[in-house]
């Protein structure tokens, strides 16, 4: 904390914000800063370039980005529109800090409504036979969009292990259940043969394993024995886009740390 605060004020910076994490099981330290800089001798590429040697004394693993820029995001949907529209209104009104450069679907259905906000909509199918001509082709899309993060959307199809390696720790999925429970097909479905009261949602990010990455965030809504599996299925829309919209949020503020199997989000 001295070494960190005090490099800022030496460059005259003043800070703003200041969140903070000790884990006393695995021993480690988790910072975010929040500071304003007089933006003259202090330039993000200058205070990078000073403040390599103070992380190289500590061990850090750290990054320095510029508050509010918005980050280039594919969104992955199929035929569930609802965390689509979600994501494409509060994008539009400033509340996510996101640049939405493309949308991906293995369905026709929402290209114009994703048309109508003035963003490109590219049909991808897929089928057990074309599964790895149809993941080229996505990759082919994030490096020439120059993607930073991808959000699966209610993406219905499973990605290989190897894409789910290629995009470890800039893919963020949302399952339709509270992780560990009811883990892939028809979540609502388990739940309500479980007669669970509480049905929920999680953003996490995406893995070789399936529903298995790093959660991120989860939102709950409470039920109760009268609810069939189409009404959970209504009531955990919410719950889906509130999840959703935290995790990408978050993610592009630089909010979250991954550490192995979890994440530290310092909000």
């Amino acid at each position: 904390m001295h070494a960190v605060s005090g490099f800022l004020l030496e460059h005259g910076c003043d800070i703003i914000d200041n969140k903070q994490f000790d884990s006393q099981l695995d021993h480690h330290f988790f910072m975010r800063i929040h500071f304003a800089s007089d933006g003259d001798q202090s330039t993000i590429d200058s205070l990078r370039e000073s403040f390599a040697p103070v992380a190289e004394k500590f061990g850090m693993r750290w990054q320095l980005q510029r508050h509010g820029a918005k980050r280039r995001v594919l969104i992955m949907v199929s035929k569930f529109e609802h965390c689509l529209n979600d994501l494409l209104f509060r994008a539009r009104i400033g509340e996510l800090p996101i640049d939405i450069v493309g949308v991906v679907s293995n369905h026709p259905d929402h290209r114009r409504t994703v048309e109508w906000h003035g963003i490109p909509f590219f049909h991808v199918p897929v089928t057990p036979d074309t599964k790895t001509a149809a993941e080229g082709q996505l990759l082919d899309l994030i490096d020439r969009l120059d993607v930073e993060l991808v959000v699966l959307a209610r993406y219905m199809q499973v990605l290989s292990d190897d894409l789910a390696r290629k995009l470890d720790g800039r893919a963020i999925n949302i399952h339709h259940s509270f992780l560990p429970s009811f883990k892939g097909a028809k979540p609502y479905h388990q739940a309500y043969a479980r007669g669970v009261k509480t049905v929920g949602a999680t953003a996490h990010y995406v893995n070789g394993e399936l529903d298995e990455g790093p959660i991120i965030a989860q939102q709950v809504v409470e039920v109760d024995h009268t609810f069939g599996p189409d009404d959970l299925v209504a009531a955990g829309r919410d719950t889906e886009c509130k999840a959703l919209s935290n995790a990408v949020r978050w993610h592009c503020e630089g909010r979250v740390i991954l550490q192995g199997s979890r994440t530290v989000v310092l909000k």
